[in-house]
């Protein structure tokens, strides 16, 4: 698979503050193309950022990543997995939420031991809408 080009900063705090909305009052919810873009970009620039290949992030039905350096997955179910919905990952994403309160809250499952990747949040803070 072609590496993918290198995500513009601007371009991705411009896609997540398209939704700020959204991720302070769930009622909000932005149009379909507008979230896609903000997932994607969002986690794209985790993968850049944290580069590797032994954490999956997915984020149905938008986006997978894989991410951090480690040993290499590459058949089955991968020993580390991080899953969650749109709305949590991009509150993740922006500050809006801690990782612990996502996982405390049962909004994001994670496996494996080096499935932990909250050093590298929050990617991007946008003003409150």
């Amino acid at each position: 698979m072609p590496k993918r080009g290198a995500v513009d900063p601007g371009e991705m705090r411009e896609a997540v503050a398209a939704v700020r909305d959204w991720l302070d009052d769930a009622e909000q919810r932005p149009a379909r193309p507008e979230l896609a873009k903000a997932v994607r970009l969002s986690l794209r620039t985790l993968e850049q950022i944290a580069p590797g290949n032994s954490v999956e992030v997915r984020v149905p039905p938008f986006a997978v990543v894989q991410c951090v350096e480690g040993p290499r997955h590459t058949r089955g179910t991968p020993p580390n997995v991080v899953e969650t919905d749109p709305r949590t990952w991009l509150r993740l994403a922006a500050g809006r939420m801690t990782w612990s309160d996502a996982v405390g809250e049962g909004l994001l499952t994670a496996s494996g031991s080096r499935s932990d990747v909250s050093q590298w949040l929050p990617l991007v803070r946008v003003d409150q809408g």
